[in-house]
């Protein structure tokens, strides 16, 4: 009698923002040309807006931080760097890269008031169903004149074309990893982040095209899929700033004394 064919389990089908992609993506992290491959360049374009820190012993709180992407970046920043995500796969992977982890709601944080010189909520408010909450805890965490640094999508008609209809189809961007409805109006930002004492200013920003082109080429040749972060770094595209805030937008703001 000859041996029955396996049964292949299909990929599971989650609905768009589902937390639990990323247990399913949680080898994609650290292939700095794979699918989170534009979380790497957003990471140090966000640590470019971080000073050195101004005393010994300084916090930089990163909401959001997945597997620990901005970790590189800081290095010799002088930071204490603490980083919370709901997903423990990728905060495993954040510790192994020198980050001290919790596991944690962006909208619930386990930290006391003024703690934290910087707080960095890097491409995590477009995935919080309420992201009022998540910029009021932010803001608590901030010491006075605390830095707070930021990048997100804007609630647009050209936000939704651009990082769903059309970027969800490269291989930049994972399918159903963005719920539009929960983009943020930036104004509305600048705003809330107003009532909490942070003086928010914003800018623009993308991939440039040369660089964004050419990574797309290597990619569908199949190029080097597990490059170490920080090397070859001319071949990694730069976040540039442009004039319009109307897709992807970076914010940076000091907290009032």
């Amino acid at each position: 009698m000859r041996d029955a064919a396996p049964v292949s389990t299909p990929p599971r089908v989650l609905p768009p923002n589902d937390p639990r992609q990323y247990d399913d993506l949680a080898g994609e992290w650290w292939r700095t040309d794979g699918a989170f491959a534009m979380l790497h360049w957003l990471a140090r374009a966000r640590a470019a807006l971080v000073p050195p820190a101004s005393r010994p012993g300084a916090l930089l709180v990163d909401l959001g931080c997945g597997a620990g992407l901005l970790a590189p970046h800081l290095v010799g920043k002088g930071y204490r760097h603490v980083g919370l995500d709901l997903t423990r796969s990728a905060l495993a992977q954040a510790a192994a890269h020198g980050v001290t982890v919790v596991n944690s709601d962006a909208t619930a944080v386990p930290l006391a008031d003024g703690c934290a010189d910087v707080v960095s909520a890097g491409e995590l408010l477009e995935h919080v169903p309420d992201w009022r909450r998540a910029v009021a805890e932010a803001c608590r965490l901030l010491r006075p004149g605390g830095l707070l640094v930021l990048d997100t999508l804007n609630d647009t008609a050209l936000a939704r074309l651009v990082a769903v209809e059309i970027g969800e189809r490269l291989p930049t961007v994972p399918r159903g990893i963005h719920d539009p409805r929960l983009f943020v109006d930036a104004r509305e930002l600048i705003a809330e982040c107003a009532m909490h004492g942070v003086e928010l200013r914003l800018r623009g920003i993308r991939p440039e095209l040369r660089g964004t082109l050419g990574w797309l080429l290597r990619r569908m040749r199949g190029g080097s899929a597990r490059r170490p972060v920080g090397t070859e770094a001319g071949r990694e595209p730069r976040i540039v700033p442009t004039r319009s805030t109307a897709v992807l937008y970076q914010g940076r703001g000091l907290r009032g004394g």
